[in-house]
């Protein structure tokens, strides 16, 4: 548990935070001479591991952290429905979203499917004609083309009218989703979501769960249900865990907590990517230029934006289709043209953060940021209200807004501790919105425009206090503190045996010094490089990425010459050189004098 003591008593940094211990003084005076299963240890405490559990998070695995699939509403009635689809060869669509979180779970359940000899349709909404989620035209669309049976992925939670008219059209809709849930429920043949209201404490336990994450549950249960029917007596079972990479790029590239099963998910996963069993995923793989196996981080920055690129500004069905091929040269051509495309939708995206930001210095007072442009491609808001965010620590909505139709399509991302995925959904019963969804830390909706300024006043009451409390203590939590020769390449294989890290569980975080500037020098357009060493006579590099422009990088730069400093940030390995060496991301510095 985070103490209230500073470390080092650094209560403003560079940057104007203070410095707190995330699980106790961890403190490494000799280097990697003291490296042992204590550090691990220490490091699964401070993320919330009970001390009984340590063994199974050491290496957490599905057999440990899967529930049984029964315990989810709806699980059963879903597993069975899909069982009939199969036994009796009925045409089945999976309607997936647009992100890489709908493409995985549509991807899964189609090879699923496949393996089991049923051909199944996919079907991804295009963002700019038919907007988030299922609509009732394209759903009757469907049925009217012969499926008695769509499956909604990552979609379809609020769906209310879309599945009242499938429903009326004798069609059976399952939804497998996991964003916020309203009091009532859409009329669907099941709903299977960890967030519904209604859920059971065991099931809603798993509420972090992302959509392809909550597929692969009902994948498992689908399989349970078609062996107890007898269908494998004449053929093989497939291979569910082959289907972990689809799990795993899903759960980072949505921002899924890695936590519990999410982190089995993803530890799982990452080995099954490096296999490159997957056709399209390889190919994916090799048109980001990874030539070794993909880590937690290539999934959220370098294989997941490709796919999103595709739903940004290009096919909505590409990722889909590449993760679903299993023909080498379709899967190198679809990578291409989605690598492709990734660059355009930066391009876009370049010119819309620079416009939205323009709007900042106008609403500092509020707690929540809403900006809205005319012309902005709704592709990319998403994105820009995502760096807005990092950048203000505040909840950030961006809104394109079409004066044709007079509304606007909104996309909004949140801090920790305050529920935007919540408020989104009152914003529509209260009235505010055409229509909204979404979960804590990211949201969607559609708003007239002239009821825009009202949501803005509206949200920055309701969210206010939590915004507040989340802001209160600026803190940067540390795992560590050591001497700069402790700073090794063996430090951080220990460090990275606590991972896979992401949202809810966050990378470690060191303290090394006191250090003096060796070296300070501005790279590319705004990042800060530095050498630094200490009075043990060790020194390494350090980087800090858009920083020179902060008051943390002026002061490396032009301030810190001769003067002593902590440098805070996560070990990292710099494997350029003829050895490996370790290297400091660097996040934020104090002065230790």
């Amino acid at each position: 548990m985070q103490t209230r003591a500073a470390v080092f008593g650094i209560e403003a940094s560079l940057s104007g935070k203070a410095w707190r211990w995330r699980g106790g003084n961890m403190t490494l005076d000799d280097g990697a001479a003291s490296l042992d299963h204590d550090i691990l240890d220490q490091l699964l405490i401070g993320r919330g591991v009970a001390r009984e559990q340590l063994a199974i998070h050491r290496a957490p695995s599905l057999r440990t952290f899967l529930p049984d699939p029964s315990i989810f509403s709806d699980m059963d009635s879903a597993a069975d429905r899909l069982a009939q689809a199969v036994l009796t060869g009925e045409q089945v669509t999976i309607f997936g979203d647009y992100d890489v979180d709908g493409a995985t779970s549509a991807a899964l359940l189609i090879r699923l499917l496949r393996t089991l000899g049923h051909q199944a349709r996919a079907y991804i909404p295009d963002r700019l004609l038919e907007g988030y989620g299922p609509s009732g035209e394209a759903l009757v669309r469907l049925g009217a083309e012969g499926s008695s049976l769509i499956v909604t992925v990552d979609c379809g939670a609020m769906a209310f009218e879309a599945l009242a008219a499938a429903h009326d059209e004798g069609i059976d809709v399952i939804v497998v989703d996991h964003h916020k849930c309203a009091g009532e429920l859409p009329r669907a043949f099941a709903l299977v979501n960890p967030n519904r209201q209604d859920e059971a404490d065991e099931a809603a336990a798993h509420g972090h769960l992302a959509a392809v994450g909550v597929a692969f549950v009902l994948a498992v249960a689908l399989v349970r249900t078609l062996r107890r029917r007898g269908f494998f007596e004449t053929r093989p079972e497939p291979d569910l865990f082959a289907l972990l990479d689809l799990v795993a790029l899903g759960t980072v590239a949505d921002v899924a907590a890695i936590r519990g099963l999410n982190r089995a998910f993803v530890a799982q996963g990452l080995k099954v990517m490096a296999h490159r069993g997957n056709v399209g995923m390889a190919a994916l793989i090799d048109v980001s230029r990874l030539t070794r196996p993909p880590s937690c981080s290539d999934c959220g920055f370098a294989l997941g934006p490709r796919i999103n690129a595709g739903g940004r500004v290009g096919e909505a069905s590409l990722g889909v289709r590449l993760l679903t091929t299993d023909d080498p040269d379709e899967a190198r051509a679809i990578a291409e043209q989605l690598s492709g495309l990734n660059e355009e939708r930066r391009a876009i995206e370049a010119g819309v953060q620079e416009a939205a930001e323009r709007q900042i210095d106008g609403q500092h007072n509020r707690a929540v940021l809403t900006i809205a442009g005319h012309g902005w491609h709704p592709g990319v808001i998403g994105i820009v209200a995502g760096r807005i965010k990092e950048k203000t620590g505040k909840p950030v909505l961006v809104v394109a807004l079409d004066r044709e139709s007079g509304q606007g399509k909104g996309s909004g991302r949140s801090i920790s501790g305050v529920d935007l995925g919540a408020a989104i959904i009152g914003a529509k019963e209260k009235g505010l919105l055409i229509a909204g969804g979404g979960h804590a830390m990211a949201a969607g909706l559609t708003v007239e425009e002239t009821r825009l300024d009202e949501l803005a006043e509206w949200l920055d009451a309701q969210l206010a206090p939590a915004v507040g409390r989340a802001s209160a203590e600026r803190t940067v939590t540390l795992d560590l503190a050591l001497a700069p020769g402790g700073l090794t390449p063996e430090l951080v294989e220990t460090l990275e045996a606590a991972g896979p890290f992401g949202v809810g569980w966050p990378a470690p975080r060191v303290a090394v010094g006191p250090v003096r500037l060796v070296r300070a020098e501005l790279v590319g357009s705004d990042h800060v490089r530095l050498i630094a060493g200490g009075q043990d006579g060790a020194s390494f590099k350090a980087i800090a990425f858009r920083a020179a422009e902060t008051p943390m990088g002026q002061a490396l730069l032009h301030g810190a010459s001769g003067r002593r400093l902590w440098l805070a940030g996560r070990p990292k390995i710099d494997d350029w050189g003829p050895r490996p060496q370790a290297e400091l991301h660097l996040e934020d510095a104090a002065w230790a004098d």
